[in-house]
């Protein structure tokens, strides 16, 4: 499936500035990088040429994913642990590999270039495909599977909290009507379906009106949030004194949790009025980023597909044990 991928102009979002910011945690004689969303390994081949002494565990929970970049990255097989295994087993992966600490992780969020390309993966509304958007083939749950049998307020909570859809009930309500009719398997059914249910006045702008419906059902199918939610702290407890995180996320939902759990990490929690603060309750990490940095200009010319990227980062500067 994704014999061509690395060919057809896929471009690392941000590599340059991941690699500048991840480059200081990794002096050290041995130091190990966790990849948390492989996909096609671009981040992790140009980590590994910058930095002969390093080794990285790739996580990806598309096997297809792991296939590809096993091929990719054989010169550098050595120096590499890849693992068919979602983020949020990131601490049994880590367990697995013998490592109780890292010196850097990277998280480049959301569904991977080849996943929308490839329309019998379900995930684009540009395709007519059968509705699937499993990152993990392997698994139960398809997005046919939660259009067809998930109550209206389900489907409605679905996409008002992971879609950011503020017709959220009318699109419910459609597709509950229409599925009653023939149940709606795929792509290009559901789109219109989605079509029909915003507002004219609404359609015409904004791009296509199905986007936000297909990542709230994206994220419901591979429970992203969940395990970004889970990922994140793990991997950040992991880091030695001076390691740090990069997180590339695309949606603000990603954005919102990834900047919540940094934030909790890098402020003063001692209780106000004291005169001089508490040890215990110091920042364990620094921000590296103000906000969340863009991808510039020249990258967006180059890669069309960055245009979404937010990154943060951080710096551990305190261990202890409240991780």
């Amino acid at each position: 499936m994704y014999d061509d991928a690395g060919k057809s102009g896929h471009v690392p979002v941000m590599l340059e500035r991941v690699l500048e910011l991840l480059a200081p945690a990794l002096t050290g004689d041995a130091p190990v990088v966790v990849d948390a969303n492989l996909g096609l390994g671009g981040h992790t081949e140009a980590l590994l040429a910058a930095h002969p002494a390093l080794h990285v565990i790739g996580i990806d929970r598309d096997p297809f994913a792991i296939e590809f970049a096993t091929r990719r990255l054989a010169p550098y097989a050595q120096r590499t642990t890849l693992v068919h295994a979602s983020s949020d087993e990131l601490s049994d992966v880590l367990a697995h590999a013998g490592r109780t600490t890292i010196d850097g992780v990277l998280f480049d969020l959301g569904v991977s270039s080849p996943q929308l390309d490839e329309g019998e993966r379900g995930f684009a509304y540009s395709y007519d495909a059968p509705l699937d958007m499993r990152m993990d083939t392997d698994q139960e749950l398809t997005a046919e599977t939660v259009v067809n049998t998930y109550s209206g307020a389900e489907l409605v909570r679905i996409l008002r909290d992971y879609g950011e859809e503020r017709f959220a009930p009318r699109v419910a309500g459609l597709i509950v009507k229409e599925r009653a009719k023939e149940p709606i398997t795929s792509t290009k059914r559901l789109a219109d379906i989605v079509r029909q249910a915003i507002p004219a006045a609404t359609r015409r702008t904004g791009g296509n009106p199905a986007k936000r419906t297909f990542q709230a059902l994206r994220i419901e199918v591979n429970a992203e949030l969940s395990a970004l939610e889970a990922a994140l702290p793990a991997a950040l407890g992991a880091l030695v004194l001076g390691g740090r995180a990069v997180v590339l996320s695309y949606h603000s939902l990603e954005d919102r949790l990834t900047k919540q759990v940094l934030t909790a990490r890098t402020r003063d929690t001692s209780p106000p009025g004291l005169p001089v603060p508490l040890p215990a309750h110091q920042p364990r990490f620094r921000l590296l980023t103000r906000g969340a940095e863009l991808p510039t200009e020249e990258e967006l010319a180059r890669n069309p597909r960055a245009a979404s990227a937010r990154l943060r980062a951080a710096e551990r500067i305190r261990v202890d044990d409240q991780d």
